[in-house]
Order: C-alpha cells, then sequence, then structure tokens
C-alpha cells in the first residue's frame, strides 16, 4: 500500500510556490528534453522535499526548538539547512567522512552544524537517529517520507507546462525520493516513468527483483548521491506499477553522459544528474530506447559536483 498521493503532491506545489524555481527545460536531440533542476536552490531537486517537510510541520505547529536534523550524502543536507534557514529554525546535518568538500562547505554556508559520521550513508543517519532522539530535534530523512517525495514529485506539472504531450519522464534512482514524487505525479497524467540506477547502486531494481526491499552493495562513480543501501517501501510499491520501468547502467555510460553534458552544453552537473541521461545512449542499444515520436524528459537532478575532471587537455 502507498502513502503517497497525487493530492499530496498539489499540497506540496501550493507551499512552493515562490520558494523555489520553476524547473527549466530545454529541448535536446530526437524529442528528449532535458529538465536541468540542477539549477534550483541548493543546487538539486532535493530543495523541493526539504522545504514541503519543514513549511508543513510549520503549519502543523510541530517544528521544535531543537531544530531539524538529517542524514545525507550531500545534496539533501543542504536542502535541509537551506530551507531551516529560511523557517528560521537550526539545522544539524550528517554526512559520511567521504562527502565531497564542496557539499560540506556549502553546508556550512547555510549555516548548519555539519557532523562527519563513518564511511557510508547507513553509518551516519544511524547517529542522525541517536542525536533526534536525545535533543527532541525533528528527523528529517534523505528520501524517505511522503512529504520529501511529495515535493520532488512537483517537477512533474511545471515539465508538462513545458512539454506538451509529454510521454516518459526519465529519473536517477538512490533511495528513491525523487522517483516516489515523479511517478505519482507521472501516473496521475498517464505519463510512464523510468528510474535509472547505476549498476552498482541498484537499489530499486533489487527490490523488485526480490519483491521487497533489501539491502544492496554500494560500488559505483554515482554513489555519492545515489549511494542508499536500500530502496523505500513507498518506491517499491509505486514502481510495481506498469507505467513504471526499471533499468540500469554501467559506470562508463554515466562518465560518457556527464561528459557529454559539459562538452555539448556546458552543463557541470554530478554523476547521478547524468545518469538518467546515460539510459538513453546507445541508440537501439540504450537501456531505454524511445520509440518514434515519443516525447520524452529526462531529470537532471543536481549540479554540486567538481567540474575540474570535465576539461578536456
Amino acid at each position: 500500500m502507498c502513502d503517497l498521493t497525487y493530492d499530496d503532491v498539489k499540497r506540496a506545489a501550493d507551499r512552493l510556490a515562490g520558494r523555489t524555481r520553476p524547473v527549466t527545460v530545454v529541448e535536446g536531440d530526437d524529442g528528449v528534453w532535458l529538465a536541468l533542476e540542477h539549477m534550483q536552490h541548493t543546487g538539486s531537486f532535493k530543495a523541493r522535499g526539504a522545504y514541503n517537510f519543514l513549511a508543513a510541520h510549520r503549519e502543523a505547529g510541530t517544528l521544535p526548538e531543537a531544530g531539524v536534523t538529517i542524514a545525507s550524502g550531500g545534496n539533501a543536507g543542504l536542502a535541509c539547512a537551506w530551507a531551516a534557514r529560511l523557517q528560521e529554525v537550526r539545522a544539524t546535518v550528517f554526512l559520511p567522512e567521504n562527502a565531497p568538500h564542496v557539499k560540506v562547505a556549502k553546508l556550512r554556508g547555510y549555516g548548519a552544524d555539519v557532523r562527519l559520521v563513518g564511511a557510508e550513508y547507513a553509518e551516519a543517519l544511524a547517529a542522525c537517529e541517536e542525536f533526534a532522539a536525545t535533543t527532541g530535534a525533528l528527523a528529517s530523512h534523505a528520501y524517505d517520507h511522503p512529504l520529501i517525495a511529495a515535493g520532488a514529485g512537483t517537477l512533474v506539472d511545471e515539465i508538462r507546462e513545458r512539454v506538451p504531450g509529454l510521454d516518459t519522464v526519465v529519473v536517477a534512482v538512490g533511495g528513491g525520493g525523487l522517483f516516489s514524487g515523479v511517478a505519482t505525479a507521472a501516473r496521475h497524467h498517464g505519463v510512464r516513468t523510468v528510474a535509472v540506477e547505476p549498476e552498482g547502486c541498484r537499489t530499486l531494481n533489487a527490490a523488485l527483483e526480490a519483491g521487497r526491499v533489501v539491502d544492496v552493495p554500494v560500488d559505483s562513480v554515482a554513489a555519492d548521491s545515489l549511494g542508499a543501501r536500500r530502496a523505500s517501501r513507498t518506491a517499491l510499491a509505486i514502481a510495481r506499477d506498469p507505467d513504471v520501468r526499471s533499468v540500469l547502467v554501467p559506470d562508463t555510460a554515466i562518465v560518457r553522459a556527464r561528459q557529454a553534458l559539459w562538452d555539448d552544453r556546458r552543463l557541470a552537473v554530478e554523476h547521478a544528474a547524468a545518469t538518467a541521461l546515460a539510459a538513453l545512449a546507445g541508440g537501439a542499444d540504450a537501456a531505454y530506447a524511445p520509440a518514434e515520436g515519443e516525447r520524452v524528459a529526462v531529470v537532471v537532478c543536481g549540479a554540486n559536483t567538481d567540474p575540474s575532471d570535465l576539461v578536456r587537455r
């Protein structure tokens, strides 16, 4: 049973009005459009869910004096810190010790208390949960919460306004927050969703194969953003819909797609943001090959990266 509905997405859109940037959509090749959500506040789509989460708690009178806390590989923490600053509450963010320096610096720039714990997201999450239990801080989540997912889902109506007749939206999957929100809104409009994961971080794909949520190894060039060990139960429930397709891409394709976004469009994005586009690479051999005339939007989800490796010498 899924606890996320299109009405949740619509309520999120009302809360976000005037707070988040409407997504910019540009036409690519062969009916493929790019939804440039990496231009969102904090450099990723995560701002939508984070603001919706805190705004909903503000409405309900459930924002504690201890503020909000979250465990994140980076982008969700950035978004939480940004939203907390707008709501004038404290944010304590837990990250793995290998989190990119650019993300740590940005977090501190938003005024967050940054705690670096462990080598993987799961260890940072355990420390975050202990902190919430001992301080009374409101525990947010990088992806596994209906308010977070609903905020991410607001992307779909914005894309449809810019791409009339949209058939398919393609998104990268880590833990499944972006996917859950997008697929919920897409299903309401009769739009299919393609969920793309690196071969080395296949939380949703493995859950579908097993018929239940399972832990998976994390080993991918995109693991800093897509490195959750398991998908949410909400994501699994939504992924069982016949209008959802789960596909995997190798790291080599992700690296090529990221470089192509830079070479062809001067877009410096994370490997996670290139993962969705990588599914369309390779023509007939692509992980997802659109039909003739199919109108496809690819969500370019984040830009918090070190771009030095993109410049060809």
